[in-house]
């Protein structure tokens, strides 16, 4: 990806000023977590059986944790580092949860950690296209990030997406135990998951609900959770929950945010619900679909 700075109606072409360290790019993103990534930054330079994690993180969404690991060397297999590191959480839950209760002085507890959402990700300026295919699975809980610096101190962040005719790791993983076990436990949700027990009306409306909110604004993407289908740029803008009759959406915005004349939004600050937000909608058709992407699109501000 090129960038180019522009001087009235020329431009020019950023130049990359490319890492010299590793510790860069950690120091980088460790300063900076929540607003690169929204996770909850737990600890640096973690060291658990012999092992060194670089980025002890912990996303307060899926509740589970994220192990973040810098790279330089293109030639390292992430694939089998990522199944070590995920296999070595596994083992070791307490270690896990105690270390972030010592850390951020809080009580967690190791029911409450969603251990199936466990995922690595791995943070390099480039990546090769052996790395780009071993990790290129819909259900694999490693995920690549490039990140590049250019001159006049820019910075670009861009997560590497599946495609969209990515299959399933399990059927490879079944030759070795240790990644089977891993496979076994921690499960990467697709749209398919949530769709699987839904008519051909519902699965219709959620096309049609879809393909308008990703038109909303560049940049959104869908990111299937355990609970409900998230839509995303930079933070979650709306939580998707696929119903027998209907959908359910939760607007990430807070109590007294949301601008709804209709009022067709209910107020939920003060009851529990799976996705993030305080405004629940519910639709099933498309009678209000204008409106109601009215109401999505200011959680993109």
């Amino acid at each position: 990806m090129n960038l180019y700075q522009i001087n009235k109606t020329n431009l020019s072409t950023l130049k990359e000023k490319p890492f010299k360290l590793e510790r860069e790019i950690q120091n980088l993103f460790e300063q900076n977590l929540t607003l690169l990534t929204g996770l909850e930054m737990v600890k640096s330079e973690f060291s658990i059986k012999g092992k060194r994690i670089d980025t002890l993180a912990y996303d307060t969404q899926s509740e589970s944790f994220i192990i973040i690991e810098y790279k330089r060397d293109k030639n390292a297999s992430v694939v089998d580092q990522g199944f070590t590191y995920l296999s070595l959480m596994l083992e070791n839950k307490a270690d896990f949860v105690l270390t972030y209760n010592e850390t951020l002085n809080k009580n967690l507890h190791s029911s409450k950690v969603d251990w199936s959402q466990t995922r690595v990700v791995f943070v390099s300026p480039s990546f090769t296209e052996n790395q780009r295919l071993a990790t290129n699975f819909k259900d694999i809980a490693i995920e690549l990030w490039e990140i590049k610096r250019f001159e006049n101190d820019i910075i670009s962040i861009n997560p590497i997406k599946k495609t969209r005719s990515a299959e399933s790791i399990k059927p490879v993983t079944q030759q070795n135990e240790k990644t089977k076990s891993v496979t076994a436990e921690i499960k990467v949700y697709t749209e398919e998951d949530h769709l699987v027990n839904g008519t051909d009306e519902i699965i219709e409306l959620y096309e049609t609900y879809k393909n308008a909110i990703l038109n909303l604004a560049d940049e959104i993407e869908v990111v299937p959770k355990k609970l409900y289908i998230a839509f995303k740029k930079d933070k979650n803008i709306t939580d998707l929950v696929i119903m027998k009759k209907g959908l359910k959406f939760f607007i990430n915005l807070k109590k007294g945010q949301l601008d709804d004349p209709k009022g067709l939004t209910k107020d939920v600050s003060e009851t529990g619900h799976w996705g993030n937000g305080d405004y629940e909608l519910i639709v099933t058709d498309t009678t209000h679909l204008e409106y109601i992407m009215s109401l999505i699109k200011q959680a993109c501000i």
